[in-house]
Order: structure tokens, then sequence, then C-alpha cells
């Protein structure tokens, strides 16, 4: 014998004392899916039998079936259950949390239960308390179904119940959660016949009249390989041929390339058909009136039909939610007669409109679900994605248009309504919609919600699958976007930090190419790119070709047509009017190479660098390096003096001598070595840029390209404007050819020997995993002369070299790979529109990491 229920479902057993509900809940479920009464008493008492603390167990159980309700888990409750009182709240419970309860009695006589109890030494209660369970339960069993039990199974004795075999868990009928499609999702049709037959062309759906039966009604569509259609719903009423269009939906269903989940008027027409007293009003009359020319035959199929549709789909591996009116996450995949209101009707606030239209609410506003929802029911002049969802429902019979999603694409395809079939109470004022320069999305990302970046966060990401920030990271995040960071709306992407190489094992070097170039091929790389490296700041630019598009894309208003910030997101310009030249040049370099024609896009984030190193590091010159090289400059040459002074007067102080003669030429080194990176800025002209990668453009991250295609694209750019942008010189090479690989380490000695910073080594591909999964996006190899800058005047002295060598490059290794794949998983949310939440979660998290205690010299 089986017993079926629900796969989602509160199953509450419910029987006398002694009746084997705990055996029964071990034998058919899962330990953690029982929350027994016995056991909650001995948490809260430490004795399963006290029943002084029952209501602080029953309280604990509650929560406990709470929790486990609310994540989705089929849940068993396993207590006596024998009266309607202590089954009201767990019926409330499952009313609360959208899931279907089940009631599975064993009816043990009374004999069996004292026997068994007998058998048991804590349970020493006499007959009587068996007698009145048993009295109770005798009370409940008729009733079982008007308290709200959806299913209910009696087993009546011992043999009955050894006889289940199996309890089987049915999915839900909203569970298609195994389709994953792709799909062409149609919103509501309302009679519109003609111009679902030019949406289904448009869609390369084949579409066949042939000889009517009871399974084909006359059509037989053909879909294109591998798709199906998905209906959402309010396929009749107003339009002009509800009967045409019912018949091609259930030719569709029947023949299953296609879903179709019921709207209101689809209800509506099915109460009316049932023989229910229902107004003939909202195009229902005009419904009625077509199928009064077609046979009774034909209406009570349709009648059946729209009765068995369900309510919402899950689809795709829970990725893709279908439901006429929406749905809010917590009742996705759930079934209940409020899941079913709101999917049929939305969630309305109580009022009416100037039009006597009820205002709705706005669920999708306060969304927040994994899935995507897709849905119709209030007429818009166009789709608009809003928090991952989206209504497609573009008032065709209002004279707008009939429209469709294409999934996983995203595309939209929308045929124009031939006339306005329907007058509607509240017109769909398009062209003033079509003005409207912000998109829904960016009017409620207007605000960003503080709990959404702060504590500690757990970002799940395509590159590293998850990365960890710690709730003091998060706070420090908080404090520079807060204060110093650009307009949020622009700040899309943050550049990871760059690890070096490992530690050379020449003896005059801490750094050379050697340990890059072996790096990558010990991962298995075999070809890599190696690129100059500019001493200049890391700055990320966002540009639009004009300032609509900062505003249809980013939602930015008044303030031009793009912003460069820095590695921690602040505005690399103090000048605003500085800042306006610099975009409008890089704009100027942009629209003369084309590049807005060739990548179809308004705007483009691309990665650089800014030069000269003063212009934004100024400070930091003037504070740390030129201080110590002025210092040094003032003191050394006069102590070198005093040494020979000394020395002509036949004192030996030649080990002085040569030690401070050494410390006044390393120093003069050293302030060589920041000067060459220096010049004094005082306008656009005084700038260069050296842009290396192409980021992302409309619906695009390019890091499907290899760094030769990013490097060549940019190239013509740069051949645009050569006096303000900068090619950077790059090297391909292959690591198993000797040649080239000694090819690499010339380069970078001559460019390092002429003053040059040194080169960065990354792989050919701009995502590369090896022989230990993902690998460094870049690998920085600096001079000796650079390296001064960074380690002091003095540092390769030996001593002070050997000590260096002992540098770790772990903690920064692992940092760069965790920046690196939160960069492009932000990168990749904003590509597909999602909220600007979830793009900032991850540029929080590439700030919150920097604040890391890690080396800043590497």
């Amino acid at each position: 014998m089986y017993i079926q229920i629900p796969e989602l479902s509160l199953v509450v057993l419910i029987g006398a004392s002694g009746s084997g509900k705990s055996s029964f809940a071990r034998k058919h479920f899962k330990s953690t899916e029982v929350v027994s009464s016995d056991a909650c008493r001995g948490i809260v008492s430490d004795d399963e039998n006290n029943q002084a603390a029952t209501a602080d167990a029953f309280e604990l159980l509650h929560y406990i079936v709470a929790k486990r309700l609310k994540r989705g888990l089929l849940t068993v409750v396993d207590a006596t259950n024998v009266q309607p009182e202590s089954r009201k709240h767990l019926i409330q419970l499952a009313r609360e949390y959208h899931v279907l309860p089940v009631a599975i009695v064993l009816d043990m006589p009374e004999k069996v239960c004292y026997e068994r109890n007998n058998l048991r030494p804590d349970r020493n209660f006499g007959k009587h308390v068996i007698a009145q369970h048993r009295q109770q339960l005798r009370k409940s069993l008729r009733n079982l179904k008007g308290e709200g039990f959806r299913h209910v199974h009696i087993l009546s004795s011992e043999e009955e119940t050894n006889a289940v075999e199996q309890i089987v868990r049915d999915p839900l009928h909203n569970n298609k959660k195994a389709e994953t499609g792709p799909f062409d999702i149609i919103g509501d049709i309302h009679g519109c016949f003609d111009e679902l037959m030019l949406l289904l062309e448009r869609l390369e759906y084949k579409v066949e009249q042939v000889e009517a039966t009871r399974q084909n009604f006359g059509f037989v569509v053909t879909p294109p390989a591998g798709r199906k259609a998905i209906f959402l719903g309010d396929l009749v009423d107003r339009g002009p041929a509800s009967p045409q269009v019912l018949k091609v939906v259930m030719s569709m269903v029947n023949a299953n390339t296609a879903l179709c989940v019921p709207g209101n008027h689809d209800m509506k027409l099915h109460q009316k058909l049932s023989g229910r007293n229902v107004q003939l009003k909202h195009g229902l009359a005009l419904t009625m009136e077509q199928l009064a020319h077609e046979p009774e035959e034909f209406i009570r199929i349709v009648d059946v039909f729209l009765d068995k549709l369900v309510s919402h789909y899950v689809l795709d591996h829970g990725n893709l939610v279908v439901a006429h009116a929406g749905l809010r996450a917590e009742m996705q995949g759930r079934g209940s007669g409020a899941v079913r209101a709101f999917c049929l009707y939305g969630e309305t606030t109580g009022e009416t409109d100037e039009f006597g239209l009820p205002v709705r609410y706005n669920w999708a506003a306060d969304y927040r679900g994994k899935a995507m929802v897709v849905y119709g029911h209030t007429p818009v002049p166009e789709p608009e994605w809003l928090n991952n969802t989206i209504d497609i429902d573009t008032g065709c019979v209002f004279g707008g248009a009939l429209t469709a999603l294409r999934y996983p694409e995203k595309e939209l395809v929308s045929i124009p309504a031939k006339q306005v079939y329907y007058e509607s109470a509240k017109p769909l004022d398009y062209e003033k919609r079509k003005a409207q320069a912000l998109r829904a999305q960016q009017q409620e990302d207007d605000v960003l919600d503080i709990e959404e970046v702060t504590g500690k966060r757990i970002i799940s990401t395509s590159l590293a699958h998850t990365v960890t920030i710690r709730e003091e990271n998060t706070i420090a995040a908080l404090e520079v976007m807060s204060r110093f960071a650009v307009n949020p709306k622009w700040l899309i992407y943050l550049p990871p930090t760059m690890s070096p190489c490992e530690t050379s094992k020449l003896p005059e070097y801490l750094e050379h190419p050697k340990e890059a170039l072996e790096y990558y091929a010990r991962q298995g790389i075999t070809q890599v790119v190696c690129q100059e490296k500019h001493m200049g700041s890391r700055a990320v630019v966002v540009i639009c070709r004009d300032e609509a598009a900062a505003l249809s894309r980013f939602g930015v208003h008044n303030e031009g047509i793009g912003t460069c910030y820095t590695r921690t997101g602040r505005n690399f310009f103090n000048d605003s009017a500085l800042e306006q030249a610099f975009m409008q040049r890089l704009k100027n370099a942009l629209d003369k190479s084309h590049f807005w024609e060739r990548f179809q896009t308004t705007w483009v984030c691309l990665d650089c660098e800014l030069m000269p190193w003063s212009a934004k590091a100024l400070a930091l010159l003037q504070n740390q390096y030129a201080s110590v090289g002025t210092a040094a400059g003032a003191a050394l040459p006069d102590v070198v003096d005093v040494l020979y002074q000394t020395s002509e007067r036949g004192i030996d102080v030649s080990q002085l001598l040569n030690e401070y003669s050494q410390r006044r030429e390393l120093t003069q080194k050293y302030s060589e070595a920041y000067r060459r990176y220096c010049w004094s800025v005082t306008s656009i002209e005084d700038y260069k840029l050296a842009p290396f990668h192409i980021l992302a453009t409309e619906d695009a991250v390019h890091t499907d390209k290899d760094h030769v295609w990013h490097m060549s694209t940019i190239k013509a750019i740069c051949e645009a404007d050569p006096d303000f942008l900068m090619a950077t010189p790059y090297q391909v090479l292959d690591l198993t050819d000797e040649q080239q690989y000694q090819q690499g380490i010339t380069w970078w000695e001559k460019l390092t020997a002429t003053g040059g910073e040194g080169m960065v080594v990354k792989p050919l591909n701009f995502i590369s995993k090896g022989s230990k999964g993902l690998v460094q996006p870049a690998v920085k190899c600096r001079g000796k002369e650079y390296l001064r800058i960074i380690y002091g005047p003095e540092y390769t002295a030996p001593q002070h070299l050997q000590r260096l060598r002992s540098r770790g490059l772990s903690g920064k290794r692992s940092l760069a790979l965790r920046e690196f794949a939160l960069g492009m998983e932000g990168l990749e949310r904003f590509a597909r529109k999602e909220p600007l939440r979830n793009v900032h979660e991850c540029v929080f998290g590439v700030l919150a990491l920097e604040s890391e205690p890690i080396d800043p010299r590497l």
C-alpha cells in the first residue's frame, strides 16, 4: 500500500498515545523532517514526559515548523494532535507559508495503544488517558477536511499501518523545474487572434489549419526545434476572436508544445461555463456571444481545460516563474488559495484610482527573489525590467501590442495591434510613457538599502563559486562609498589588485620576468601576453555616447557623459571642467573610430592607466617620496664631505665613507626614479590615457575575447587621438618556444634599463584556468629602479634584499583572485540589467577586501 502526499506539505500525524506515530515517522520520513512534541519537551526540560513543559515545548515545535516551511521543506509533526485546538495552529502555519496540510491518522484500537504503552516504562499514565485520546480522535475524524486538511489518510489497524510500504511524494502541479526551455512567453491575448498568428510567425512557429479533432481543434502548431510556448493567461474577453485563440492554445497544450497559466478573465469564463452566477462585464458578454456559435462539446472542453489550469509554473531549476499577475518569492512553488488568488489578481491596496480601477500594490518593487518572474495582467506601454521581473502585457486589445519574451535570451518580440478593439477605462498613454527618461529599475535604485551591502556576506560568482566578506570589512567599504565615492550609479566595476611575480632567485633582483613566465608555464598556460606597465594611476572610465544615454542606461542626470574613477571608486578629477574636457576628448576618439556603431552600444566601460602618476598621487609624492629624497639629498653630501675631510687627516673612516657614499648614490637613483614619472598638469593636454581592457558594452562583457583582441581594438581608438591616447606596447609569447621565452625577458630588461616601470604578464585568454583552477589574471614584474621607489632607496643593499626575499605572496594572490571574480561578476550582472544592488554587492565586496591586512608594497 502507498500513501501519496504533495512533495511540499505539512504532514500532521494524529493518534492516541501508543498508536505508533513515532515508529511510523521513523520508518517513512527522514529524521530531520520530523518535529516531535516529546523531543521538544526534552529540549526545554530534559524530560520528554514532563507535561508541565508542554506549553514551552509546543511553542518550540511551532517555531521549528515555521522555519522549515519558510525554507520550503516538507515537515512532519509527531504529536497526538487529537484535539481541533492542537491542529488549528498547524493549519494556520500551513496557510501562512502556502503549503498543503496533510493528515495521517493512526486510528488504532484502544487495546493496542495500551499494550504498547505498557512496554515503555516512561509511559506510566493509565487507561483513561488513552480512552480520552481515542474519544477526542473519533470526534475529529469527520471534520478534518473542514478544518483545512487537503489530504486525509486514515489507518485503522496495525495491519493497515504495516502494509504501508512507501510514502510517495507527488511533485506539485506547478513544479516544472526539469523543463529548462528555451521558452517563448506570450502576454495577455484577450481574443486578438490575428496578432497571435503574426506573433507566432515572427517567433518562427509554423501554424497549419487542419481538420478539427478533440485534440487539435483545427490547428497544428509546430515550434522551432527545442522551444516551447508559455501563455500567461487572459486568453479571452474584449477581443474579436476568443474561441479561435482558445483553439490554438488548447491544441498546443494538448500537443505538449505549450504551457498555459490562467488569467482572471479565463477563470471568470470558467465560472460562467460551470453555471455560476457571473456578471457579464469587462468583455465576458462578447466572449459568450462568440462561443454561442461553437458546438456544445467544444464549450464543455473549454470549461474542463480552464478548470485544470495551474496557477503558476516554476521552471528551469527554479530560475524562471510564470504567473498571470506575478508572484512574490515566498509563494513560488507552493500551493494555497492565497497563492492562486495572487497569481490571478496580484495584490491591491483596497483603494480605487480616478478611473474607478483598483490601485495595485507594486509587489515587484520589493521583489528580492532568485527566480525571474514573467507576468502580465496590468497593461503597460512597454515591458520594463524591475528587480528581475517583467510585465509583458502591452495592451494589445487596447490598441497596444502583443508581446513575447524569449527565454533565456531576454529578447522581446512585439506585434502592434491592428486596431483598438476595446476602450480601456484607464488609457494607455504610450507616447508619454515612452518619453520617460528613467526606467522603473532606475527609479527603484535611486536609494540603496544599507542592509543589502553590510554585515557578513557570501557572494556567489561564476568564477570563484562564493566569496566571503567579513562584517568588519564591509564597514570599511561603506565608509569609502558613503564619503568618497563617485555617484554610485556609475560604479559598476572595481578592478582587482595585482599580485607580483614570485621573488627572483637571481642575486641582484627582487623581481624578474623568469618567475612570472614560469608561474603560467607551471599552470599549463602555453601562451601569454606581456604588456608594458605604465607608471600612472589605475583608472576606470565609464563613458556614454551622449547625456541621453547616460540617463537612459545609468539613470544619471546632469553629470555629463561619464566619469573616471580610481581603484577605490573615488572621482579622479576634482575639477569638473577638467573632467568634462577629458570625457569629451575620449568621446571624440570613440566617435572618430566608429566605436559606437561597431559595438552597437551607447556606453563603454574601460580599464585604463592614467598618467602622469603625479596627477593623482601628488600628495603621496610630496609627503613620502620627495621628502625622503630632499632630506637625504640635503644631509648625505655634507656627511660625505665631512668623512672625506676626516680621512684626509689620517683617520681611517673608509668603511663609513664607503657606506655613506653608497647611500648618497642610492638616494640619487631614488629621486631620479620617481621624478621620471611626474610632470606638471595644468590642462587636458598634459594627460595621457592608456586603455588596456574594453570591459563591457551594452549587453556584453568582453571577457570572452583574448588580450590581443583588446589591445588591437584599443589601438584603433588610440589612433584617433594619439596625442591623448596611448596604445600599450605588448608582445605575445609562446612559452614552449625557448627563443620567444628569452625574447620576453630581454624586452623587460630593455624597458627597465631605460626607466620603464616593468611589464604585466597575462595569459592570452582573459579568463584562464590551469591545472589548479583559476589562474591569476595578471602578474606584475617591476624593474629594479621602480622597486626602489616602493621599498626605499637602499633596498638593493644585500642585507635589505635578503630580508625582502622572505615576503609572502599567498595572501596577495588570494586577494587578487577573489577581487577579480567579484569584478567580473558585477559587470556580468550590470550587463544582464540586474538591479544596481546586485551589482553593488560585488563592488562593495572588492572595496571590503581592500581593507584586508595585505602589505601594500606588493
